[in-house]
C-alpha cells in the first residue's frame, strides 16, 4: 500500500517562504519520480514541479520557476518543495503525487503525465496573504 502524507502548509505573508514535506511509506522510494500539484479554489489541479528517482532532473512549472525548489531525501523517503517569495496567486492545495511506472520519462510532459497517473496524497493547505 504507498502512502504519500503532506505537511508542512500554513498561513503566510506574501513574500515569505514556507517548506512542504511528503513522506512516503513505500518500499524502494528511490525508484519512484515525485512531484507536486496545486489546486486553487474554483481552478483545475495544475503542475508545480517534479524531481527525478535519482534526483538528476527537475521541472518546474514557469509561474513557480526561480522562487520554488523541489528536492529528495531517499534516506528518508520525503520529497520536499521549497517556497519563497510567495504570492497570493500561490494560494492552493499542495498535493505530492509519486510515479512507479517504470516507465522511461525524457520530456517535461512525460513527468507531468506519469504523475497524474501515480500515486496521490490527501493535500496540504498553502495561503497566502497579500
Amino acid at each position: 500500500q504507498v502512502q504519500l502524507v503532506e505537511s508542512g502548509g500554513g498561513l503566510v505573508q506574501a513574500g515569505g517562504s514556507l517548506r512542504l514535506s511528503c513522506a512516503a511509506s513505500v518500499r524502494s522510494f528511490g525508484s519512484y519520480n515525485m512531484g507536486w500539484f496545486r489546486q486553487a479554489p474554483g481552478k483545475e489541479r495544475e503542475f508545480v514541479a517534479a524531481i527525478s528517482w535519482s534526483a538528476g532532473i527537475t521541472y518546474y512549472a514557469d509561474s513557480v520557476k526561480g522562487r520554488f525548489t523541489i528536492s529528495r531525501d531517499n534516506a528518508k523517503n520525503t520529497v520536499y518543495l521549497q517556497m519563497n517569495s510567495l504570492k497570493p496567486e500561490d494560494t492552493a492545495v499542495y498535493y505530492c503525487a509519486g510515479d512507479h511506472s517504470g516507465a522511461r520519462l525524457t520530456s517535461y510532459s512525460d513527468y507531468v503525465e506519469a504523475l497524474q497517473s501515480g500515486y496521490w496524497g490527501q493535500g496540504t493547505q498553502v495561503t497566502v496573504s497579500s
